[in-house]
């Protein structure tokens, strides 16, 4: 069994532990190697070294130029940016003012995309998904008019794990001459990332969803579409992302990046065995409950559920004391005394989306640990339904 001080670990969706390898390969640039990386001189110039072969590795897993690669503050940055600067950058060209994205995605984009609408004058289409939480891609298409400048469908859902049709979406996109971007979080290590199969113009990752670093983020950005900076300064990072560069953070980032490609085949099949175990107990021991999101096309290590007449919160709450970290919804939402706008996108009776939880598996996980979960989470359920 995994333990932290004999506690389970059932919230790598929220964040990972950074991997020893990781801090490992990080420890010398936060003191030895610890120059400018724009400094002429030679510490300066040992940073930047540093730096491009982080890049090189980022760009070699995702399958792109390394001067693709913009290093950022986290993947809500990294959302930012290329949502503004592509918007802002398009306005500039006359090219148009009309974006599409869905009602599920993470904060960094919905709430972006609103500002973009309410504060600087862009029009906004939110297409629908279904009860599972997918877009259907003829609507999508369907949707797309002359004044359309950028598409924006998150890869794998944060809060029910809903993997989205990103090849077909991305074809439709590319045909139809409109930038495609992802937010793409939650997904290395559990599927490949090779940007050019995926049709995809700019994707936002971040380190500390894949056992890196926390404030280390990721964008990459298709080498012939233009962004307008979002913040203003110097010419870091390409002119993209002025701001002198955490050198340690993005070496953190890109060696995550690559042991979890280096790992995923092996891993997926762990975790989605883990995750089916999880789901078919949890389901066949907890009466009225049901699973959120898709039942197959969804992240491996995901199982997110909505439980009839008891408050998610409280069951987070009930298993923290029995030793077991999960979340109630997104982990941003935690306290929210209703459905999260996830579960209302889907069409989750008010009366289910008040008890959703999410457990969310990683590299420590074992069979004993959902073993575990599956001997309290019954009767924790059962206690605080009996309250009502």
């Amino acid at each position: 069994m995994s333990t932290y001080d004999n506690r389970v670990y059932l919230d790598h969706s929220a964040t990972t532990p950074v991997d020893p390898r990781v801090l490992k390969a990080m420890l010398p640039y936060w003191s030895e190697v610890f120059g400018n990386t724009e400094s002429s001189h030679y510490f300066g110039q040992e940073a930047a070294g540093a730096l491009e072969r982080a890049r090189q590795t980022a760009a070699d897993v995702l399958g792109c130029r390394l001067s693709e690669i913009v290093f950022t503050g986290s993947g809500t940055e990294a959302d930012n940016l290329s949502l503004r600067g592509a918007a802002w950058a398009a306005r500039s060209a006359g090219r148009g003012k009309h974006i599409i994205t869905t009602p599920v995605e993470h904060h960094a984009v919905g709430r972006t995309t609103d500002q973009l609408r309410d504060r600087f004058g862009f029009s906004l289409t939110r297409v629908p998904v279904d009860r599972h939480g997918l877009v259907d891609p003829q609507v999508i298409s369907e949707a797309i008019g002359t004044e359309t400048i950028l598409v924006s469908v998150v890869m794998g859902n944060n809060e029910i794990g809903t993997v989205q049709p990103m090849v077909q979406i991305g074809r439709i996109c590319r045909e139809r001459g409109v930038l495609f971007h992802t937010d793409a979080v939650q997904v290395p290590g559990k599927f490949p990332l090779k940007v050019d199969e995926m049709n995809v113009d700019m994707m936002a990752l971040s380190a500390h969803k894949f056992y890196g670093p926390k404030g280390s983020g990721l964008l990459y950005v298709r080498r012939d579409k233009r962004l307008e900076p979002v913040m203003t300064g110097g010419e870091h990072e390409r002119g993209h992302r002025p701001g002198t560069v955490n050198v340690a953070g993005a070496v953190g980032l890109a060696t995550a990046l690559r042991l979890a490609e280096d790992e995923r085949r092996e891993e997926y099949l762990r975790l989605h065995s883990l995750r089916d175990t999880l789901i078919e107990g949890i389901l066949e021991l907890v009466p009225d409950s049901r699973l959120t999101g898709h039942p197959k096309l969804r992240l491996p290590h995901h199982a997110s559920f909505a439980f009839l007449g008891v408050e998610g919160e409280s069951i987070v709450q009930g298993l923290d004391l029995e030793g077991i970290a999960a979340s109630s919804g997104a982990a941003c939402l935690e306290g929210e005394a209703e459905s999260s706008f996830v579960l209302k996108a889907i069409g989750l009776p008010a009366e289910w989306g008040m008890g959703s939880v999410r457990l969310t598996l990683g590299r420590s996980n074992t069979e004993g640990d959902v073993a575990r979960t599956l001997d309290v989470l019954p009767s924790i359920v059962a206690r605080l339904r009996a309250r009502t």
